[in-house]
């Protein structure tokens, strides 16, 4: 029975992730954020579940990106089709897509993210050293990186953030620096502990507390921060095997 546990845990990331595009479609992009939230901590919590059960299998580790596909490779490209169309629009538009008739082009390059994401799944699936390191930025983490915009819009009114935010260019930017750090060849380190040693794990618990500060203090806008600091920290950890 414990074998299928994982499993089980992954198709609740698969169930938050269709709700979390459905909302993303209605514009709904809070609710959206919500749900795809739930999905990554269901996939942080199949992995380990896995591992603590010894019953990892290449049925779990295929189901894995299917899921990751859903909740943080589509939703994010859906949520950037959104929020270009806003940057176009001038603001906030609820209904199908934001708008009930006129279509421009410009927003369906918010796809380009769920394209890149699809790559780096597929290559993920066939690349047998990313174990306790990724190359590239993990999906989940982009489509936190995405989703955050959303929050900060609504939660932080601020007009500055929001005047950079619904800017149609630092949109376009955003989309195609996120395709690139996807599928880049920086080493990223993995949350994953085979012990508690801070001598072999240092860094990550440095990027645990100083993730936990930004939360507390900055709020939503602490998000990009944090991947920022994740990428930093990456790229400062020692490649001496133990990433």
């Amino acid at each position: 029975m414990k074998q299928y546990v994982p499993n089980f845990l992954t198709l609740l990331n698969v169930f938050s992730g269709c709700v979390a595009v459905l909302f993303a479609v209605l514009n709904h992009l809070e609710l959206a954020a919500l749900f795809v939230f739930i999905g990554i901590l269901f996939d942080f919590l199949d992995g380990l579940a896995a591992r603590k059960l010894g019953v990892q299998s290449e049925v779990g580790v295929q189901l894995d990106s299917l899921a990751d596909m859903i909740t943080s490779g589509l939703t994010p490209g859906i949520v950037m089709f959104q929020l270009l169309d806003m940057a176009q629009r001038g603001g906030w538009n609820l209904g199908f897509f934001g708008h009930d008739t006129e279509m421009t082009l410009l927003p369906f390059l918010g796809f380009v993210i769920t394209m890149a994401s699809a790559y780096r799944l597929a290559k993920f699936n066939v690349d047998e050293n990313q174990v306790s390191s990724f190359k590239g930025l993990p999906t989940p983490a982009n489509a936190l990186l995405i989703l955050s915009l959303p929050l900060i819009l609504l939660y932080h009114n601020n007009e500055f953030l929001s005047g950079i935010i619904l800017n149609q260019w630092f949109l376009v930017g955003l989309t195609l620096v996120s395709a690139y750090l996807l599928n880049s060849s920086i080493d990223l380190f993995a949350l994953k502990f085979d012990n508690w040693s801070f001598k072999d794990n240092g860094m990550r618990y440095l990027f645990l507390i100083g993730s936990l500060v930004l939360l507390l203090t900055l709020k939503f806008l602490a998000i990009p921060l944090i991947i920022v600091f994740y990428i930093l920290a990456s790229m400062l950890m020692p490649k001496n095997g133990t990433a």
